[in-house]
């Protein structure tokens, strides 16, 4: 299934969310080799392309991108902050801090190397189970606004194009999308702003993303979840 994305007002949506295309990085010493990053071409997200955003009736939540005010974090802490929206196996995934101006976050703690947009791959799940993973709920802490980056393009049509001959018994991952992207397949992104006390909740198992605070004075801290969350568990903030 392509990027859905819940919204109430498409005004709202395109006021904080552009789109650009990507690309693979060549030796770049802060990237891992072949890591997809946007391009930086980022532009306003037209009104055609917002409604091809739109959720259908037949859209699944579990591959479904809402942008959501989570609860505030209480005396209990962060770890149970998920506590009360209809999870009781939700995990708590910890904190990360970015430093300002970062087109992507994510790092591989090996060796400090930044991965660029990637597949997270908690729930290992093969080719015909990637849509009914659990989906990542992250809050910004701040103090600065950070972004979600997420692809149009969902891992199972990637891992078709990618392996034609037996995708149904392939695990599909972040290398899938390198590969499709270093073929020189476009892919389109969008990245949507997220101010201190905002948050989404993306499967981000099945989407190929990545946080950025790309243009911001100030660092971000983020806090994670997973968890199978019903779609409109948390107000919709578009």
């Amino acid at each position: 299934m392509p990027l859905h994305i819940s919204f109430n007002d498409l005004d709202a949506l395109r006021e904080r969310c552009e789109t650009a295309t990507v690309r693979t990085t060549k030796q770049d010493p802060a990237y891992e080799e072949g890591s997809v990053v946007p391009s930086g071409l980022w532009q306003p997200l037209t009104e055609a392309d917002g409604l091809s955003l739109a959720v259908h009736a037949w859209t699944p939540a579990t591959t479904l991108v809402e942008i959501v005010r989570p609860p505030a974090p209480s005396e209990e802490g962060l770890e149970h902050l998920a506590r009360p929206l209809c999870d009781d196996d939700a995990q708590y995934l910890g904190q990360a801090l970015s430093k300002p101006n970062m087109i992507t976050t994510t790092e591989n703690y090996q060796d400090g190397r930044l991965i660029g947009m990637h597949l997270d791959n908690w729930d290992k799940l093969i080719y015909g189970q990637k849509p009914r993973g659990r989906r990542r709920l992250a809050l910004n802490l701040g103090p600065g606004t950070r972004y979600l980056i997420v692809a149009t393009l969902d891992a199972q049509a990637v891992c078709r194009a990618v392996h034609p001959e037996d995708y149904a018994y392939r695990y599909p991952d972040t290398d899938d999308y390198r590969r499709h992207v270093a073929a020189g397949h476009p892919i389109r992104v969008h990245r949507i702003r997220l101010a201190p006390g905002e948050g989404y909740i993306a499967p981000t198992e099945y989407l190929l993303h990545d946080g950025s605070t790309e243009g911001q004075d100030h660092s971000s801290a983020a806090a994670f979840w997973l968890g199978r969350w019903a779609s409109g568990t948390l107000p919709s903030l578009i």
